[in-house]
């Protein structure tokens, strides 16, 4: 049985946001990596909107959050801010949070690519597990707004330099029409070794006949010659 509870975020728990966005700030520094800056107002927004989700303990203490960005007119979701507190880390809490994110942004927005910038080995890891792929960040979203949270980066600078075209971050991507072909295609393989199976069995019963035909022959010319 788990530790945690992993919960879609409402208003009960917007106590948390500025402990939440403090925990965000620090563990920039720690990794000298950076995020995009947000306020607890925002966080708070994102809790009332049902675009969150947050890890307590037990007993009660905040544990790890992430929430839900949409950009390009829902056409690009972006699980954002995924944040666990440090005596939590290394628990697996992140993955359970990750995989708890990822099922409200399908919930919510089931058409849509779902991205993320990532410079954490163990978030590449839990996104290939779910399905995202390495990507060029020509094709995450053009929207202005969402490389404009990158401003407060340590490493905005180099973004800028590469014209957004790359940084020290890795795009992934999820994409369900993707997804959707590789099923497709995956469905009339099968198709195709079904069809296959069942002409192999109707040949097989069109040399059955051809042999009983081919006896029935046979008998029939050795009656033939002892009738002689």
């Amino acid at each position: 049985m788990s530790d945690f509870l992993v919960l879609f975020a409402d208003k009960q728990h917007v106590f948390f946001a500025q402990q939440i966005c403090d925990e965000m700030e620090s563990s920039a520094k720690e990794r000298g990596t950076g995020i995009a800056k947000r306020t607890p107002e925002y966080i708070s927004t994102k809790m009332l909107e049902g675009k969150a989700v947050i890890a307590l303990t037990k007993d009660g203490e905040w544990a790890g959050f992430c929430y839900i960005e949409a950009w390009e007119n829902k056409n690009f979701v972006a699980n954002s801010g995924l944040i666990v507190a440090k005596p939590f880390r290394k628990s697996g809490l992140a993955r359970m949070i990750k995989q708890k994110i990822f099922e409200l942004s399908r919930k919510k927005y089931p058409n849509a690519k779902i991205f993320g910038l990532t410079t954490g080995l163990a978030v590449m890891k839990i996104n290939s597990e779910l399905g995202y792929v390495p990507v060029t960040y020509s094709e995450l979203t053009t929207d202005e707004k969402f490389w404009n949270g990158c401003k407060s980066c340590v490493n905005y600078d180099i973004l800028t330099s590469k014209n957004f075209k790359n940084c020290l971050c890795t795009g992934m991507l999820f994409d369900p029409n993707a997804k959707k072909t590789s099923a497709e295609g995956n469905n009339n393989k099968m198709k195709e070794e079904h069809k296959d199976k069942e002409n192999a069995l109707l040949n097989l019963k069109l040399i059955k006949r051809s042999v009983e035909n081919l006896k029935s022959a046979v008998r029939h010319s050795v009656k033939s010659l002892f009738s002689l």
